[in-house]
């Protein structure tokens, strides 16, 4: 008689978060066995912490095969870099934000090359997830990608980014409420099947995250629980096999405003603002997300982004053509009319939004 089998997943096997940890990466690299890697910057960043980095990796005899700074993600552009990386080396290291962690994890899938992730800021779960945003004909898409071997984040550092790449990450963790609540609605529905396990680790992260104390989005204790959550959105994802647990309506909403605006805002901050809005539609802890949004200065700043109404209605109406096997509450027509009725009736829409 066949046996069922215990879930088996990849988790990250280096995990450094803390005040200077952007100074002891050669140390990491050593203890893991890496004594060759490539390493790409997002742009500017080498001014930055180049010497810092380069420092750290001479003074452990780690050799730097190739380092540049990357300013696109052109999938095309990605998949030659990729093949251009020399066959002698042990990991691909990402440091930055968004775009360039996202270059390097596709890199290192394409290669089958462990890929080391060095967020340079906490705008999204991106750094911990195994799938990255791409330009696929012109529109940042959704693609597989590698789940990091290791993460390396130095909250010194995160504390240094503009408070519009926190206020991102603020939205895309906080996402994690209407996301779940979606899989649990889909699961009750018939149309996917709720692990259990990942969606404690996913629920787990975001109550630790809003229950923190905080005087400002700069507290270190804020700022690792953030870093923290987030990478632990990814290791849900991971159990799950799918990003269920940390996506749902709201990033649908989001994906299909990155499709419809010339100039997309950043990912969480837009995931931020259609996480209110469904989390209104599933009436389900978003007096929670409101004070959230309200405590950190999220909808403050999100009064001077000008995101147009119309946008976010069309935005609403694509939504559900992104993922078409998934059933969220988008996914309904009924919530669809709810929620553009919440665009025009709801007093934070009436605040953030213009015509």
């Amino acid at each position: 008689m066949n046996q069922p089998q215990a879930h088996r997943i990849s988790i990250p096997s280096l995990l450094k978060v803390g005040k200077g940890t952007l100074n002891e990466i050669g140390v990491f690299l050593k203890e893991n066995h890496f004594d060759q890697v490539v390493i790409y910057f997002g742009n500017g960043l080498i001014r930055l912490f180049g010497d810092t980095v380069f420092d750290s990796l001479h003074q452990n005899a780690i050799t730097l095969l190739h380092s540049e700074e990357l300013d696109t993600t052109d999938i095309d552009a990605i998949v030659k870099l990729a093949f251009s990386i020399s066959s002698k080396t042990d990991a691909i290291i990402g440091i930055g934000g968004g775009k360039v962690i996202d270059v390097a994890k596709y890199a290192a899938f394409l290669r089958k090359i462990p890929f080391i992730s060095v967020p340079t800021s906490a705008s999204s779960d991106g750094f911990s997830s195994s799938s990255a945003s791409l330009l696929v004909n012109g529109k940042r898409t959704s693609v597989p990608a590698r789940l990091a071997y290791g993460i390396i984040i130095d909250t010194n550092v995160i504390k240094s980014a503009p408070d519009p790449f926190i206020y991102s990450g603020i939205g895309d963790l906080i996402s994690k409420i209407t996301a779940l609540y979606d899989w649990l609605y889909e699961h009750q529905q018939g149309y996917s099947t709720l692990d259990d396990f990942a969606y404690m680790i996913a629920k787990k992260a975001v109550n630790s995250f809003v229950r923190t104390p905080f005087t400002s989005i700069k507290d270190d204790l804020f700022l690792k629980e953030l870093v923290d959550s987030l990478a632990m959105s990814g290791i849900a994802n991971e159990m799950a096999g799918n990003s269920a647990p940390s996506s749902g309506s709201e990033h649908l909403i989001s994906h299909a405003l990155d499709k419809l605006m010339d100039v997309p805002l950043l990912h969480g901050i837009q995931v931020g603002i259609a996480t209110y809005l469904m989390s209104k539609v599933q009436n389900h802890r978003w007096q929670r997300i409101h004070t959230v949004l309200t405590d950190t200065g999220f909808w403050s700043y999100a009064k001077t982004l000008q995101l147009k109404r119309k946008d976010l209605e069309k935005a609403i109406d694509l939504a559900p053509t992104i993922k078409p096997n998934r059933h969220t509450f988008i996914h309904e027509e009924k919530y669809r009319t709810e929620a553009k009725l919440l665009l025009l009736n709801d007093p934070i829409f009436q605040q953030i939004l213009c015509e």
